[in-house]
């Protein structure tokens, strides 16, 4: 293979008409002093996905349907995976799934409030409303050295919500509630500015013209692909096409996120949203930022809270939407008719999917220290096992293999660990140095090794 001798700087930009576009890891961004396999160089990322509503758990004596039971029936590394999470089967050695943990301080919350608390394990159960600083945040402040924006907090809705309807789950050093982004475009253009700042006249005009970030920047990258080796002009052409069909993508978003919703009564807490969407590709996109965040190393922690609680927010409608199914996702945990387990199951499914649309974007794309799963740890799940059940989380951890994780099997805890012990090893796996995060009384040793 043709060797590169341009060395091209790693916060190098693509320009075009009021735009500036970030690049993924180049082979030719390499700095010959420093050595790839060295950990204190190899970027570690943190990553959390949040899913409403608890999940699809039939009683056994429901035996019809256990098909559609999130857990797993075995315990260790023999488990056998039902449908729900069937989609996940190719990363068994990259995943692990965990089951028992929860927040003591949570566990007699009434209704729907264990978004609030998912990643501080904060106790707001009071009548003021005072919660913690999140676990991403707090990762945030000692990795943001390294990157051009501390974290990325997203969701499907935008903004904050109100206490025990969040439509966030990032919260600061007061407990506070941080104003999620839930516009494509906007997390977009946030990206491709070396700024930050708000667009510039000239892509303003060039969107009201339907010009995409591609087109802007051809000219550009035409000229860096006269200096570049073979093997970087594949990951080139491989990255300008995800752009492009990330933004033909965010164009189709556009035309619904702009639909306003129809009031709602809050004492009914429901939401009608009168628009046809698609909501695999609003999801999918979403995933799809996520990974050039870590791609281009933008940033090194995420949350991404994939919809809300309690039937609001367009998350609601996904079921309907996405499976042509009656009921919206609040509504089916609480139906107690015939196939009620199954159609919740298949929302389980659907959005297992999703994730693994994710886990399998972040395992095949690579830079210079591998694959960006092996040197990042997701956590995916929900506050409550049934809903208004906050025990018993149903969660995923994958990725971080290179991070000290003993993957590849099924664990459940008993109520005495609590979760933050999970969220003490994944914070030292990450070089942030945990000793204690809120109630937490150790590492969770079961799946991290010492060093983690």
């Amino acid at each position: 293979m043709a060797k590169n001798t341009s060395n091209i700087n790693r916060r190098t930009f693509l320009k075009g008409l009021g735009v500036a576009c970030a690049l993924p890891y180049l082979e030719c961004m390499a700095d010959n002093s420093i050595k790839p396999n060295n950990p204190i160089n190899v970027p570690k990322r943190l990553c959390y996905v949040f899913v409403p509503n608890g999940v699809c758990l039939p009683h056994e004596s429901e035996t019809k349907y256990q098909q559609w039971h999130w857990f797993p029936k075995e315990q260790g590394s023999n488990y056998k995976l039902t449908n729900t999470l069937s989609s996940l089967a190719p990363f068994r050695d990259k995943m692990s799934i965990i089951g028992g943990l929860s927040h003591p301080k949570s566990r007699n919350l009434v209704g729907h409030m264990t978004a609030d608390t998912w990643l501080t394990a904060g106790d707001i159960g009071g009548s003021a409303y005072k919660n913690s600083i999140s676990v991403d945040l707090l990762a945030a402040e000692s990795l943001k050295k390294h990157t051009r924006y501390p974290n990325l907090t997203i969701s499907s809705d935008g903004g904050t919500g109100f206490k025990s309807r969040v439509s966030t789950i990032s919260f600061n050093n007061a407990g506070k509630p941080i104003p999620s982004e839930h516009r494509h475009r906007q997390i977009f253009e946030r990206y491709f500015s070396p700024t930050g700042g708000a667009s510039s006249m000239e892509r303003k005009k060039s969107l009201q013209q339907n010009k995409k970030l591609v087109d802007l920047i051809l000219e550009d990258s035409k000229r860096l692909m006269t200096k570049l080796g073979v093997q970087d002009k594949h990951k080139m052409d491989e990255y300008l096409i995800s752009l492009n069909n990330m933004e033909e993508q965010i164009q189709r978003s556009e035309k619904w996120l702009d639909i306003p919703m129809k009031e709602f009564n809050i004492a009914d807490l429901t939401l009608d949203v009168d628009a046809t969407i698609d909501p695999e590709g609003y999801v999918r996109t979403m995933y799809d930022l996520m990974l050039l965040g870590f791609q281009t190393d933008m940033t090194r922690v995420m949350s991404y809270m994939v919809a809300r609680e309690d039937g609001m927010g367009f998350g609601e409608n996904f079921p309907k939407l996405a499976l042509g199914l009656k009921k919206g996702h609040h509504q089916m945990t609480h139906d107690k008719s015939n196939g009620h387990w199954e159609e919740w199951g298949r929302y389980d499914q659907w959005l297992a999917k999703q994730f693994s649309y994710f886990v399998q974007r972040m395992s095949d794309t690579q830079d210079e220290h591998g694959s960006l799963l092996d040197n990042s740890l997701i956590l995916y799940g929900s506050g409550t096992s049934n809903t208004h059940n906050a025990r018993n989380y149903p969660l995923i951890l994958a990725g971080g293999n290179n991070l000290g994780v003993n993957h590849g099997g099924y664990h459940v805890f008993d109520e005495h660990e609590p979760m933050s012990n999970l969220f003490v090893s994944m914070l030292n796996a990450v070089d942030v140095p945990t000793q204690k995060f809120a109630d937490s009384t150790g590492p969770l040793s079961a799946i991290f090794d010492q060093r983690a």
